[in-house]
């Protein structure tokens, strides 16, 4: 058996069906996003909990409005929407929820899954690249992307135009992961829709965190981004431009602590610029599958260590739960538009750190301040 196929450590806990309606109730409530979701939990200990301290964290900050909760009939709608494609939800901590996107920041609770979800269990690689690809970047991708499946790893990538394409279909018959931008349901560029029929009959998985029927805004590619980088021990990248998506998933990949990877291309090619600066930064330069299997095996014989936990029922996260108004003004204050530590704003402000935390959790949920990756927080706007 290869190393790669392997099943990753996994939780292994299983929610009910009530538990997996109000956890998908609560992500799809407004302003509670993956970083929100996880103080909520590890605070009132499970989403039912959360879901009805919502209106009153809000309110604190002052909020001008009531923030909107996903009603329960809305989410059992969409999971039966989704089951009639075949498709599941797989949250967090469950055993076929992604060991590898578990320990990265920003990880989704909560996904949707068209397909086999036990490939999600499997170690992963990503391709990302130019949508604009030549036959020669193409060519490399799928040597690359089958010679990495048949040593038993999981081809991650984001069914673009161009080199994921490429990748999705030379790792066809050994499984291959789809995320999207939107809704599991909504298959772009159209152009793939066949093929996205064709990595679900072939044992892969299509893959989003967002509602059934969402259709992509431009900011909702580089969440998507996030998960094609987090699910993966490491990430190569084929012709990019300078300024591209695939060089927003290589810095997450960075931030993650995952590998990247880039192929060399020539200087006068501008789909070559971008992998060439990456390797001017410090990315792993590749020329074959051996380059990056290589690298990549000594990441798959280690257990992924999870930095955040999600499961009812355990020990509960304290904050304070009544802060006061003079913590509350001295952490606006504190507050600008550039992104800030929360580290920082603890020495800063002198405030306790569980009334600091449940400040922050009240703002976020109010839609006052906005959340950053690296622990980082800022004013809204």
């Amino acid at each position: 058996m290869n190393k790669a196929d392997q099943l990753a450590p996994t939780q292994g806990i299983r929610l009910s069906d009530d538990q997996r309606i109000a956890w998908l109730q609560l992500i799809r409530s407004e302003n509670v996003g993956p970083a929100t979701f996880r103080d909520l939990i590890n605070h009132f200990g499970t989403a039912a909990s959360a879901l009805d301290a919502l209106p009153d964290l809000a309110s604190r900050a002052n909020s001008r409005k009531k923030i909107r909760i996903a009603a329960q009939s809305e989410v059992e709608q969409e999971l039966e929407r989704l089951a009639q494609i075949g498709g599941t939800t797989v949250c967090m901590g469950e055993t076929d929820y992604p060991a590898a996107l578990r320990a990265a920041e920003g990880a989704p609770p909560v996904l949707s899954v068209r397909g086999d979800t036990e490939i999600l269990s499997r170690h992963s690689i990503a391709f990302v690249g130019s949508r604009n690809s030549s036959l020669a970047g193409v060519k490399l991708t799928q040597q690359l992307a089958s010679q990495t499946a048949a040593a038993g790893y999981a081809i991650i990538s984001g069914l673009a135009r161009g080199i994921d394409s490429a990748a999705h279909q030379a790792s066809l018959s050994k499984g291959t992961v789809a995320v999207f931008a939107g809704g599991v349901d909504h298959i772009y560029p159209h152009e793939n829709i066949r093929l996205s029929d064709e990595i679900v009959s072939n044992g892969g998985a299509l893959v989003s965190e967002m509602p059934f029927g969402w259709k992509p805004r431009a900011q909702d590619f580089p969440r998507r981004n996030r998960i094609v980088a987090g699910m993966s021990l490491g990430l190569v990248v084929v012709e990019a431009a300078k300024r591209s998506g695939s060089l927003i998933s290589a810095r997450l990949a960075n931030e993650m602590g995952r590998l990247v990877f880039a192929v060399p291309g020539s200087p006068l090619d501008p789909r070559s610029e971008g992998a060439n600066h990456l390797i001017k930064q410090g990315a792993q330069l590749i020329t074959s599958a051996d380059d990056i299997l290589h690298a990549i095996e000594p990441l798959a014989n280690e257990p992924q260590q999870s930095i955040y936990t999600l499961d009812e029922g355990s020990e509960t996260l304290e904050l304070d739960s009544d802060p006061s108004e003079t913590d509350r003004d001295k952490l606006l204050s504190a507050l600008g538009h550039a992104p800030t530590d929360i580290d920082e704003l603890l020495r800063f402000t002198n405030i306790a750190p569980g009334s600091l935390h449940m400040l922050i959790l009240e703002l976020d949920l109010a839609g006052v301040i906005e959340r950053h990756s690296g622990n980082r927080i800022s004013l809204a706007g």
